[in-house]
């Protein structure tokens, strides 16, 4: 039988994705396969499809350096955990505003490359991005939880190639059910902050929903996507928090749950702090010289910890090299916690962790209406630059997302 593949607009990808914009006929009949493939769960080979739209970057630098390209290399299955995603929506974090400028490039060259096969630059074309929401396409074949069609959200680790393409190669293990309660142009908005706070307050310090109740978190950096998040989180365990932003942000974080707000511009934010009761945990988004006073603020000898997400590990290797960087960054971790012992409290650094296990109970905090998504604005996938260089201002409130399947 000869088939003849009509296509508008994507070419000879549309009908392995049940695009409807195409259609399968049968030559000299007529007859619309559409259906009938769709029920056989008919594949056309992959060999066909060979290029999506994407932005990418070809060399470090700044904002001039995105490329938007439709003939990025169209993504494969190498592992059999791993699957494909139709991407639907993205967002932006400062990481990959800080990865295009070069930061991290040798430490993440290293977990793509660790023998060292490759050379320098083997990672560009690089796609940024590592929030999705979509719909699953392709499952490899140790993927036993998933299957073609489901509505899936990730956080894709910086190491692999990102989400700002039509379509996305991630592990079995990193994906997880999009909460029936978002779109996804919501649902993309949480998975990399989500992901980071729950890393820094449940897997690092320990916090959970039966330790939480009643006890005093201290958040500095409350009003971008990661402190949105943590706020929400802890009202949700039962916690008392107090958020430091700017006055500006002051409605968002009580909106969110915040039952003490510190505007940092009003005075000396140390001095207002230290006339509040003492803290069972911080979380510091900001880093800098907060760290050289803040621990003063925890309760003393009784577990309470002190929790910094601004780590000096990526710049270390990136300036030292890989042995030289992370010798330099055990001695710097080693320490701080040996210091901050000496005084009674726990000091750790936290980093994000990509899990689809860790998505699942999110999800589950979502659709209970505990958690909800904070977006400062939405942009086009057109309008990528324009994204970047709105996170790269800084003070937000909340999160930047890309509608990709909005092209214009």
């Amino acid at each position: 039988m000869l088939l003849e593949v009509h296509t508008l607009g994507r070419k000879a990808c549309s009908s392995l994705f049940r695009c409807q914009r195409s259609s399968v006929t049968c030559v000299g009949k007529g007859t619309n396969l559409s259906q009938w493939f769709m029920c056989r769960d008919f594949h056309i080979s992959w060999q066909r499809c060979t290029i999506m739209p994407s932005w990418v970057i070809d060399r470090y630098g700044k904002n001039d350096v995105l490329r938007f390209t439709n003939n990025m290399m169209f993504p494969i299955i190498h592992f059999p955990n791993e699957v494909i995603i139709k991407v639907h929506a993205a967002s932006l974090n400062p990481i990959d505003v800080n990865m295009r400028s070069g930061y991290g490039a040798s430490a993440l060259r290293m977990k793509r490359d660790p023998l060292h096969f490759k050379s320098s630059g083997s990672e560009f074309p690089l796609t940024l991005g590592r929030d999705v929401s979509g719909i699953l396409m392709e499952c490899g074949l140790d993927v036993s939880y998933f299957k073609p069609g489901d509505e899936v959200w990730a956080a894709i680790p910086p190491w692999k190639q990102g989400t700002l393409s039509e379509f996305v190669v991630a592990s079995g293990n990193e994906i997880s059910r999009k909460p029936q309660s978002l779109s996804h142009t919501e649902a993309a908005s949480l998975p990399y902050v989500g992901l980071t706070a729950w890393s820094a307050m449940r897997q690092v310090g320990g916090l959970k929903e039966d330790n939480c109740s009643n006890k005093r978190i201290l958040i500095f950096g409350a009003s971008g996507g990661v402190g949105t998040f943590a706020i929400q989180l802890m009202k949700a365990w039962g916690a008392h928090v107090t958020a430091v932003c700017s006055q500006d942000a002051s409605g968002l974080v009580q909106r969110l749950g915040a039952d003490n707000v510190i505007d940092y511009k009003a005075g000396n934010v140390k001095e207002q702090l230290k006339a509040l009761p003492l803290f069972d945990f911080i979380l510091d988004n900001i880093g800098g010289s907060t760290e050289k006073w803040a621990p003063e603020l925890l309760k003393k000898w009784s577990g309470a910890t002190y929790v910094s997400l601004v780590t000096p590990f990526l710049v270390n290797v990136d300036r030292l090299g890989v042995a030289d960087g992370m010798l330099q960054t055990g001695a710097t971790i080693g320490t701080k916690v040996v210091k901050h012992l000496c005084k009674g409290i726990h000091y750790r650094w936290a980093f994000f962790t990509p899990s689809g296990p860790y998505l699942d109970e999110i999800t589950t905090l979502v659709d209970a209406g505990k958690i909800h998504p904070v977006i400062d604005q939405v942009f086009s996938f057109a309008d990528v630059p324009k994204a970047f260089l709105k996170v790269e201002e800084g003070h937000a409130r909340g999160k930047t997302v890309i509608n990709v399947t909005n092209k214009k």
